[in-house]
């Protein structure tokens, strides 16, 4: 399309240049006309045999350059439908792997809070288990305390008792005879006698 539009403006282009060619002749000076009737002729014959030579170039490399043309325009739509092609697989693509970029996202945020959830049971749980210790140590030792007590106490119990008993002794062979021990073992006996 755009050829016959090339031929018809270079045969326009023809016609105006020897229509132009011609009025310039004709309207020259009077006194050369057979000078300027053989130029016009010679002029006239050039542009014709230029015509006809130009028709015939258009003629023969018009197909050939239609059918480069045909095929670079061809060419040239095939890369454009092959470029769209990889355009919208390069946008699906896009759309994939932004999809797998926001489920990537949710699962990071999903992660998270799971951990934080778990990182807030074990904070929890570690803080149970001592308070749970505290506890346990608390009441040990507050066993350990009355055990001791105890045994203290049993000590100073034994001690008060062994201190009695040596006091006792000691108060005993003071105002304790010969005598009154003979009396003490007699009644010691009758008692057991008694009780058999």
């Amino acid at each position: 399309m755009k050829i016959q539009g090339f031929t018809r403006a270079s045969c326009l282009t023809l016609l105006f240049v020897v229509a132009t060619v011609t009025v310039a002749f004709a309207s020259g000076e009077g006194g050369h006309h057979a000078d300027s009737g053989v130029l016009l002729k010679d002029f006239i014959w050039r542009c014709l045999n230029f015509a006809v030579t130009l028709g015939i170039l258009i003629y023969f490399v018009s197909k050939p350059l239609k059918n480069g043309l045909k095929g670079r325009t061809e060419g040239i739509a095939k890369q454009l439908e092959e470029a769209q092609q990889i355009r919208s697989a390069a946008e699906a693509k896009f759309a994939e792997y932004d999809e797998k970029l926001n489920k990537a996202e949710a699962e990071i945020d999903l992660i998270a809070a799971e951990l934080k959830k778990e990182g807030e049971l074990e904070r929890e749980k570690t803080i149970a288990n001592a308070k749970e210790q505290a506890e346990k140590i608390k009441k040990d030792a507050e066993k350990s305390a009355a055990f001791e007590i105890a045994r203290a106490r049993a000590e100073l119990q034994q001690e008060a008792a062994h201190l009695a008993v040596q006091l006792a002794e000691g108060l005993l062979k003071q105002h304790v005879n010969e005598k009154d021990q003979g009396n003490m073992v007699d009644e010691y006996m009758k008692k057991v006698g008694e009780l058999h």
